[in-house]
């Protein structure tokens, strides 16, 4: 794909590199500014919502600024942000600091993909897409424990100030080595706005939304899965989660192949693996070796949609991708926090944990069926 690619995949890893970091640092952070763990949890709902709100509201004030201008802006709002977290001296400027950094993120993800795909071979848009998205799973599950364990050793100021370098050493990739975009189609505002409340971008978006909480129903319970059910000790769950982070990986890239191959059937099959999988892992995560097998394969058929939605909603908008592919952002983050939400609710009511396995499945056979519904009414879109 070339280096502009590992300049855009840098910026994703620094992204979401942040977004779940206080997650690992929250006894730290909650004992350092006298606030409670619930509290300090809210700093990560904060930012979700800075994502909601902000990348849409970005996107369009800097509609007609230069592509690669306004890369180079989010990535130096990312840093700036990072930087007044680290110097935050109470919870309240902390938690503004976060709403301050989460603007960029959708937006950054929204224009990535645009030029990501104005960049890409013909016929390798997904691929692209999937190559710049590996870039923020690696930071979930290599960034953010790496992180954690360095705010541990030392203050949960220093794992802030170090993802401002890195943000600083994105800028530095994007400016080298992503390539004069003047050549870019000029966006029309009214003309994005018109396409992103289209039946057929919204129901993309929907399936986003819908998708990925499938994911997270399991994922943001999978150490406490693997300990009580599985029998995992705290430093094979560690392990484990890089493995998973592995299998998340390969299937980003064999999604974003197939993708590019058939878009809505392969959304329509993952999201369909997905819930067979999440059966499956109701029965075996109560055996140790199955749930490991079960639980890498479920991860490398889950993360394998992640392309396709995306891409999915880019290409519903048809020749107005921008709005869209950013306020698809907005419906990844509504799908993680839905997914928590939901695998939290199943915990709370006494379900037990394969209850939570059993509603992950449940919500991606509902975006499988959206996704048969779309390809029947709008498939002509499909790539």
């Amino acid at each position: 794909m070339g280096s502009w690619m590992i300049a855009l995949a840098a910026g994703a890893f620094c992204i979401g590199m942040t977004e779940f970091l206080p997650m690992g640092l929250l006894p730290d952070i909650s004992h350092d500014l006298g606030v409670s763990i619930p509290a300090t949890g809210n700093l990560v709902t904060v930012y979700a919502l800075g994502v909601v709100v902000g990348g849409p509201l970005l996107v369009a004030l800097t509609i007609n600024r230069r592509r690669k201008a306004t890369l180079l802006a989010l990535m130096a709002i990312f840093t700036l942000g990072n930087m007044l977290c680290a110097l935050a001296p109470n919870y309240t400027t902390l938690a503004l600091a976060r709403i301050f950094t989460a603007l960029s993120h959708g937006s950054f993800f929204g224009i990535g993909a645009v030029v990501a795909l104005y960049l890409a071979p013909p016929g390798q848009s997904s691929r692209a897409l999937a190559l710049m998205f590996t870039g923020l799973t690696l930071a979930n599950v290599l960034g953010v424990p790496l992180g954690t364990l360095l705010g541990q050793q030392t203050s949960w100021r220093v794992p802030f100030w170090t993802v401002a370098v890195c943000g600083g050493l994105a800028m530095l990739a994007i400016w080298r080595f992503i390539p004069d975009l003047s050549a870019m189609p000029k966006p029309d505002l009214r003309k994005e706005l018109r396409a992103v409340v289209q039946p057929n971008v919204l129901l993309a978006m929907a399936i986003t939304a819908i998708g990925f909480a499938g994911v997270f129903t399991i994922f943001t319970y999978i150490t406490p899965i693997l300990e009580d059910m599985s029998g995992l000790v705290p430093h094979e769950v560690s392990i484990m989660l890089i493995a998973l982070g592995i299998a998340a990986t390969i299937g980003l890239n064999i999604g974003g192949k197939l993708a590019d191959w058939k878009l809505l059937p392969t959304i329509t099959l993952s999201l369909a693996g997905m819930a067979l999988l999440g059966i499956i892992f109701a029965w075996s995560m109560q055996f140790m070796w199955a749930a490991i097998a079960t639980a890498f394969i479920w991860s490398l058929i889950s993360f394998a949609v992640g392309p396709g939605l995306q891409t999915n909603a880019m290409a519903q908008a048809g020749d107005s991708p921008l709005m869209a592919s950013t306020a698809n952002q907005s419906a990844f983050n509504l799908g993680n926090a839905g997914g928590a939400f939901l695998g939290g609710l199943v915990i709370h009511l006494e379900l037990g944990l394969p209850a939570v396995a059993l509603a992950s499945a449940a919500v991606a056979v509902c975006g499988a069926l959206l996704t048969v519904y779309s390809m029947r009414h709008y498939g002509k879109t499909q790539l």
